[in-house]
């Protein structure tokens, strides 16, 4: 596995993708893909036991659901340095008849994608199945699913929570991505979500909180305690704590990178923040 400077190295060039692929098309979700970017590397090269090879079964090993499924590039990023598809396949990133549609699809058998995410608050449901799944199969594998903040104010994704607790799906771990931002401002501003870790607890979830959500050790460390408290009768949360934009300081502290893509000029300044480490596209 990586070191710790080989992940910072590896999270360093799928910034560079990210801003990038948005930057080539004009369109595209850059703010929570950078903030969810340690994330998903300490998950795909550092916890998860997956396979990259390829089947949507996918037995015997961890799996991941993407349900916020608009912060793609980060996700798509992330099968291909890991090795799921050819790198250079990011370069058709939202192009006509590509695979790297700006929501990931399953029709178009791209390696690594296990659900259509574009529209928001199913993605917990689909875990859910897939890991009553895995204990009906004996397989001891996980199952992580990760979820936006604002995604929460779906409300199939309570009904979800709740069906998760009552049937003891304790081979899931969810993570919400809890920048506090969504499309049009902060969550608070939009719809007050409240105490998120307290309406998980009681829902009857085992909950933890992880406030350094873009710190590598942090997340690998909070990863591996969800782990430990996995298996116990009872499905895991993690609130982790992320910045949108992280790593481009003229997208962070903001929620107006939702949706927004560099122009040609910024897209120079984001570079120069994050040099190139293993090779661009």
């Amino acid at each position: 596995m990586p070191n710790i400077t080989e992940l910072k190295e590896i999270c360093t060039q799928i910034r560079r993708d990210i801003v990038r692929m948005v930057h080539a098309n004009n369109s595209g979700h850059p703010g929570g893909s950078l903030g969810c970017t340690e994330f998903l590397v300490s998950l795909y090269f550092e916890i998860m036991n997956h396979n990259t090879n390829f089947t949507m079964d996918g037995k015997n090993e961890d799996i991941f659901f993407l349900s916020n499924g608009h912060i793609s590039p980060v996700f798509y990023s992330v099968l291909a340095r890991s090795g799921y598809f050819e790198i250079s396949e990011l370069a058709t990133f939202r192009k006509i008849d590509s695979r790297l549609q700006g929501h990931p699809t399953t029709h178009n058998n791209l390696e690594g994608v296990r659900m259509a995410s574009g529209s928001l608050g199913q993605g917990l449901s689909v875990a859910i199945g897939a890991a009553l799944s895995k204990k009906l199969n004996k397989d001891n594998s996980k199952v992580f699913a990760l979820l936006g903040d604002g995604e929460l104010q779906e409300g199939q994704n309570w009904e979800a929570i709740m069906y998760a607790s009552a049937n003891k799906v304790d081979n899931l771990i969810a993570i919400i991505d809890y920048n506090q931002k969504q499309i049009d401002g902060s969550i608070n501003d939009v719809l007050p979500m409240g105490d998120i870790a307290k309406k998980f607890r009681t829902f009857d979830w085992e909950v933890m909180v992880e406030k350094d959500g873009n710190n590598l050790e942090a997340i690998i460390s909070c990863l591996n305690n969800a782990k430990d408290l996995s298996a116990k009768g009872k499905p895991v949360v993690i609130i982790l704590h992320t910045e949108m934009g992280n790593g481009v300081d003229f997208m962070m502290g903001t929620h107006k990178w939702h949706g927004s893509a560099p122009n040609d000029k910024q897209l120079a300044d984001a570079l120069s923040q994050n040099v190139e480490t293993l090779g661009d596209y």
